[in-house]
C-alpha cells in the first residue's frame, strides 16, 4: 500500500508548482469565506450599540472590506477551479500515456488471458474518474480540515459550553461515515468489473456482426447484453443505496446538530450567557462546521471511485512483462539469418502438456524452410518462439550464434517478418497500412513494395488509391486484397528473415499463383519459414519438416519425403 501511495502521489511531481499554487488560491479563497461571519458579527455589534457616531463610516468600511474579500475569493476560486482541474486532466493524460505504453510490453500471454474489452475502461473511464480525485483530494481533505479547525477555535472562544455540546454529535456521526465508506468501495470495485464485462461482450458481439448476423443469433446477443446490463445495473444499485443511507444519515445528523443548537442558543440568550451578537456570528459559523461533514457523502463516494480506479490502474502497472530485454541486451547487425532451435520445449501453462517437445533443429542462413502438419500440431507456436512472442519452456533458440533472449526485443523483431493467417489492417488509409512495415518509407518505396506483393493493380483502382480509407481492419476490401496489403507491408520492412503463416490462404488460384512468384522473389537470399496446408506451394523448399505430437518426424525435400512414403506423402496424395 505504501508502494502505491507513493506511485499514486508520483504523479503530481511534474506540476508541483502549479499544486502549489492551486493551494494557495484555495487557501486564501477559505480565509477569505471564513472572514465573512466575523465581519457580519462586527457590523451587528454596531448596530447593538445604537452608538450613531462614526456608524455609517464603520458601516462602509466594513462593506468595502467584505466586497474586497468576495473579489478575492472570486479570483481565488476561478483559478482553482480552472487551473485546478486543468492539472487534473494533464495528470491523467500522463497516467494513460504510461499505461497504454505499458501495454505494449506485454506478451502474448496476457492478451491470451485478457479481453479487449475489459482493458478499455481501465485506459478511458477509470482515469476520468482520477481528474476529480487529483483535482480535489488533497484541496478537500486540506481545506475542509483547516476550515473545521478554525471554525471550532472560533466557536469555541464565543460559547465552549454550546461548542462542545456540537461537537458530542461528531464521533457517531464519523463511525457512521467509515462504515459506509468501507461498503461503498466494495460496491465501486464490484460496479468497475461489471461494466468491464459489458464492454468486453460490446467488443465481442460487434467484432463478430458479420457471424452474428450470418446466424440470425441478433436475439441470443442481444438477451446476453440485457444479462451484462442487469449485473451492472443491480451493482450500481448497491451503491445508490449505500449512497442514499450515508447522505440520509448525515443530512439527519446535521439536522439534529442545528436543532440542538438553536435550543441551546435561546436557552443561553433567555439567562443573558450569550447575545445577539455571538448567536448570529454562531449560526454563520455553524454552516463552515457543519459543510464538511454535509460533503463527507460526495467527497467518500470521489475517494471510493478514485481508489478504486488506481488499484485497477496498479494491477496493470505492477505487472512486470514475462518477456523483455535483459540489462546488457545485445542489437542485431548484418543478420545473416541463421536460426538454430536446442532441445526447445513449450507450453503455454505450468500445468498444461507441452505443444513442443524438445525441438532440436538448424537452418542456414538463406534457407527456405516449410512446416507441416495437422492443425494445432504446433507449427504457428514453433514459429512464434523466434520473435520472442512467447518465451521457450525450456531450451535455447539462436540467431547467428546469438541467443535470442540476449538480444533487444527492438532488434530481433525488426529484422522478422510476419505475415499470417489473419491478417489484420488498422484503420486508415491503405498507404498507412503498408507504411506501417517501415514508417520513415517513402510514397515510391511502399509503391513498389505493393507492386511486388501485386497489390498496386487493385489499389491503384481504388476510390483515391493509396489514400483510400479501408474502414476498420480494412472491411472495405476483400480477403485477397487485404492479405496482398500485409505482403506488401512486409516488402517495405525487407527483413533478413521471413515467417509466413499461411500468406496465400486468403487468395483466389490466379492471384495465389501470381504472389507466389513474388514470395519467393521475396524469399531469395533470406532465411524463410513457411507455414502451409497448400502442399502445392511449397514443393520447391529447400526443407521440408513434418510436425506431429510436437515433434519433427519427417525432414527432407519434396522428392525426398515422397520417396519415404510416410506421413508427408499421405498428406500430399490427401
Amino acid at each position: 500500500m505504501n508502494s502505491q501511495f507513493q506511485k499514486f502521489v508520483s504523479y503530481y511531481k511534474p506540476y508541483r508548482g502549479l499544486f502549489c499554487m492551486t493551494m494557495l488560491c484555495a487557501l486564501i479563497a477559505t480565509a477569505a469565506s471564513l472572514l465573512f461571519p466575523l465581519c457580519s458579527r462586527y457590523i451587528t455589534g454596531i448596530l447593538s450599540a445604537g452608538n450613531e457616531e462614526n456608524m455609517i463610516r464603520k458601516l462602509l468600511v466594513t462593506g468595502a472590506v467584505m466586497v474586497l474579500l468576495l473579489m478575492v475569493q472570486l479570483l481565488c476560486g476561478s483559478f482553482v477551479d480552472y487551473r485546478g482541474h486543468a492539472m487534473g486532466a494533464m495528470m491523467e493524460r500522463d497516467m494513460r500515456n504510461e499505461l497504454f505504453e505499458h501495454l505494449q510490453k506485454l506478451s502474448f500471454r496476457f492478451y491470451d488471458d485478457n479481453k479487449t474489452g475489459q482493458l478499455m475502461p481501465r485506459i478511458t473511464s477509470d482515469l476520468l474518474n482520477l481528474t476529480e480525485l487529483y483535482h480535489h483530494g488533497p484541496e478537500d481533505i486540506i481545506l475542509y480540515f483547516i476550515r473545521f479547525i478554525v471554525t471550532f477555535l472560533i466557536l469555541l472562544h464565543i460559547n465552549a459550553k454550546l461548542t462542545l455540546t456540537v461537537f458530542a454529535f461528531l464521533p457517531v456521526l464519523a463511525l457512521f461515515t467509515f462504515v459506509f465508506n468501507h461498503k461503498l468501495k466494495t460496491a465501486a470495485r464490484l460496479s468497475y468489473q461489471r461494466i468491464a464485462d459489458i464492454n468486453a461482450q460490446v467488443e465481442d458481439t460487434l467484432s463478430g456482426i458479420r457471424v452474428v448476423q450470418s446466424f440470425a443469433n441478433e436475439e441470443l446477443e442481444v438477451q446476453k447484453f440485457k444479462d451484462e446490463n442487469n449485473r451492472y445495473m443491480e451493482s450500481r444499485k448497491t451503491i445508490y443505496r449505500n449512497e442514499a443511507v450515508l447522505y440520509q444519515g448525515i443530512t439527519t445528523a446535521t439536522q439534529l446538530i442545528i436543532i440542538t443548537l438553536i435550543l441551546l442558543s435561546a436557552v443561553s440568550i433567555m439567562n443573558e450567557a450569550m447575545n445577539l451578537a455571538d448567536l448570529i456570528t454562531f449560526l454563520l459559523y455553524i454552516n463552515y462546521l457543519i459543510e464538511p461533514i454535509q460533503q463527507l457523502t460526495r467527497v467518500a463516494a470521489q475517494y471510493q471511485e478514485g481508489l478504486a480506479s488506481f488499484e485497477r490502474f496498479m494491477e496493470i502497472m505492477d505487472l512486470e512483462p514475462d518477456i523483455r530485454d535483459q540489462k546488457d541486451a545485445l542489437v542485431l547487425d548484418q543478420v545473416r539469418g541463421e536460426l538454430e532451435f536446442r532441445k526447445v520445449t513449450f507450453r503455454y501453462k505450468e500445468e498444461l502438456e507441452p505443444v513442443l517437445k524438445e525441438i532440436s533443429l538448424k537452418i542456414e542462413a538463406g534457407e527456405f524452410v516449410a512446416l507441416v502438419g495437422i492443425s494445432g500440431v504446433g507449427k504457428t507456436t514453433l514459429c512464434s518462439l523466434i520473435p520472442r512472442f512467447y518465451e521457450a519452456s525450456e531450451g535455447e533458440i539462436f540467431i547467428d550464434g546469438m541467443r535470442t533472449d540476449r538480444i533487444s526485443l527492438q532488434s530481433l523483431r525488426r529484422n522478422i517478418g510476419v505475415v499470417q493467417q489473419e491478417v489484420y489492417l488498422f484503420a486508415g488509409t491503405v498507404l498507412e497500412n503498408i507504411r506501417y512495415g517501415k514508417p520513415e518509407a517513402s510514397r515510391e518505396e511502399i509503391m513498389e513494395a505493393a507492386k511486388k506483393a501485386n497489390a498496386h493493380e487493385f489499389i491503384m483502382e481504388l476510390p483515391r488509391g493509396y489514400d483510400t480509407d479501408i474502414g476498420q481492419r480494412g472491411v472495405k476490401l476483400s480477403g485477397g486484397q487485404k492479405q496482398r496489403i500485409s505482403i506488401a507491408r512486409v516488402f517495405v520492412k525487407n527483413p533478413p528473415i521471413l515467417i509466413l503463416d499461411e500468406a496465400t490462404s486468403s487468395l483466389d488460384n490466379e492471384s495465389e499463383k501470381v504472389i507466389q512468384s513474388s514470395l519467393e522473389a521475396l524469399a531469395k537470399n533470406r532465411t524463410t519459414i513457411v507455414i502451409a496446408h497448400r502442399l502445392s506451394t511449397i514443393q520447391n523448399a529447400d526443407r521440408i519438416l513434418i510436425l506431429q505430437d510436437g515433434r519433427i518426424i519427417e525432414e527432407g525435400s519434396h522428392e525426398q519425403l515422397m520417396e519415404l512414403d510416410g506421413t508427408y506423402a499421405n498428406l500430399y496424395r490427401i
